[in-house]
C-alpha cells in the first residue's frame, strides 16, 4: 500500500491559491483542492478545521500578494503616488481573480470607508500628498476621486473587458490625475 504524501500546511494554502487563479474562487472545494494535491482530504482537514478556515488563510495570502505589488509603488524613487496605482493595476492584470476576491465583491461600504479600509489606505494618502501638497483630509478626499478612476481601469483589465499596454495605462494614469488635481484645486476642494 502506498504511503501517502504528508503535506504541509502552506502547501494547501498555496495549492487553493494556484486553483483560485487559474479558475476563480467558485472552484474550491475540497475534493478539488485534493485533486490538484493528488491525494485524499485529509490532508487540508489535517490543518484546517473547515474550509471557511481555509479559504481565510487563502485571502490572506492573497492580500500578501496585493501588498507587495503596492510596496513597490510605494518604494519607487520615481512618482510613488502613481506608481501605487499603477501597482493596482498591474496587480488586476497579472491577478484578475484575486483582484475580484479583494474588490469586486459586494459589500456596504461607502468609497471612504472602502478606500480607507484597505490597510495600505494611508500609505496611499501620505504618497499623494507628495505629488499634490494637500492635506491629509484633502488629499484623502482627492484620493478617493483618483481611486474610483483607477479602480474603473482595473476592473477593465481583470475582465478583459479593454486591451491596455502598459503605455496607455502610464499617460492615461498620469495625465487624468494631473487634470483632476488641476480641478479639484481650482473648485476649492469639491
Amino acid at each position: 500500500m502506498p504511503r501517502e504524501m504528508i503535506f504541509k500546511k502552506e502547501d494547501v494554502i498555496n495549492t487553493t491559491c494556484n486553483l483560485v487563479k487559474k479558475e476563480g474562487i467558485e472552484s474550491v472545494n475540497a475534493r478539488r483542492i485534493a485533486k490538484e494535491l493528488k491525494s485524499s482530504v485529509h490532508p487540508i482537514f489535517r490543518h484546517f478545521k473547515d474550509m471557511e478556515e481555509l479559504k481565510k488563510a487563502v485571502y490572506e495570502k492573497i492580500y500578501e500578494t496585493y501588498k507587495e505589488y503596492m510596496l513597490k509603488g510605494i518604494n519607487s524613487k520615481e512618482k510613488p503616488y502613481k506608481q501605487m496605482g499603477l501597482s493596482y493595476i498591474k496587480f488586476a492584470k497579472d491577478y484578475p481573480e484575486f483582484f475580484k476576491i479583494i474588490f469586486m465583491q459586494k459589500t456596504d461600504l461607502n468609497a471612504e470607508n472602502f478606500v480607507m479600509g484597505d490597510k495600505m489606505g494611508d500609505d496611499v494618502i501620505k504618497a499623494g500628498q507628495t505629488l499634490t501638497g494637500l492635506s491629509f483630509e484633502e488629499q484623502k478626499k482627492f484620493h478617493i476621486k483618483v481611486w474610483i478612476f483607477t479602480h474603473g481601469i482595473a476592473c477593465l483589465v481583470a475582465t478583459k473587458t479593454v486591451e491596455f499596454t502598459e503605455e496607455e495605462i502610464s499617460e492615461l494614469l498620469g495625465n487624468t490625475v494631473l487634470e483632476m488635481l488641476k480641478g479639484y484645486k481650482s473648485e476649492g476642494g469639491k
